[in-house]
């Protein structure tokens, strides 16, 4: 049986935590250090950190953030934005990352996951694809925080990415981003039945029902959200909170198992 994590995402933009909505209208929320503090103490399975300012400086994270979260929690990490070679990844797994995700620079050159399945073990490879909706119905994938199409299939580009080594896939859409309206489901479904790796749903989530919609109808191996971990209300007002195992069982149902470990499970 599966197990079933629910991770925050946190979007960095230097020492601040910012919150999108649909890539827009960043919100500063606080600091990474503080929300990461919160998590721990709350027993969180995973935290993603993605540095949303990365790619556009041509760099990648900021390891002394990433050092500073490892140094002071004990969940795992998973740390993406500009990783742009295993040597730069191999410094965030250093620095306390325990997986690194690649969005941008896994289009534009694939062969980084073979490359760093090879050097770290596919578990640490993270594949991240934003997908949109467009307007004829089709999904197509993004790059760049989501201001670039790629012309490509988000479906097509994590079959290539799975093929090639990556362990696991990040799957954001940037329609739902910050809405708090429920995943897509269709989009989540629609990958993960094709992929034999987990997938991680991401985009959308506002309560603890859609989770249960991501993992049993969309058949997605784990949930991440943003929002529904630092807002309260239709005011969203900043609340870092993690729901406690009794609500997320009550609503996922047996299958919730906390996870610890930071290999990544296979789909049978």
């Amino acid at each position: 049986m599966l197990k079933t994590r629910v991770i925050p995402c946190l979007l960095l933009r230097e020492w601040g935590i910012e919150k999108s909505i649909q890539f827009k209208d960043h919100v500063y929320v606080g600091s990474p250090i503080n929300a990461a503090r919160v998590f721990n103490a709350h027993h969180v399975d995973e935290l993603i950190l993605l540095d949303i300012q990365a790619t556009g400086q041509g760099r990648g994270p900021i390891r002394e953030i990433i050092a500073q979260i490892a140094e002071e929690t004990c969940m795992p990490l998973t740390v993406g934005g500009g990783v742009r070679s295993c040597d730069e990844a191999w410094k965030l797994l250093q620095a306390g990352a325990d997986r690194i995700a690649i969005n941008t620079y896994g289009v534009e050159r694939p062969e980084i996951f073979r490359e760093g399945a090879e050097r770290f073990g596919r578990q640490c490879m993270v594949a991240s694809i934003d997908a949109r909706r467009r307007a004829d119905g089709q999904y197509e994938a993004f790059t760049h925080g989501g201001t670039r199409g790629t012309g490509r299939d988000p479906l097509d580009l994590a079959l290539e990415f799975e093929e090639l080594g990556a362990g696991e896939i990040l799957l954001n859409s940037i329609d739902r981003d910050g809405t708090m309206s429920g995943y897509d489901i269709e989009l989540i479904r629609r990958v993960a039945d094709a992929v034999k790796i987990p997938l991680i749903a991401l985009g959308g989530a506002g309560k603890v029902q859609h989770f249960a919609a991501a993992i049993h109808e969309g058949h997605a191996a784990a949930v991440a959200a943003g929002a529904f971990f630092l807002f309260y209300g239709r005011r969203r007002t900043v609340l870092i909170t993690y729901p406690n195992d009794e609500a997320l069982a009550g609503a996922i149902g047996s299958d919730l198992v906390r996870w610890k470990n930071i290999e990544a499970p296979t789909k049978e």
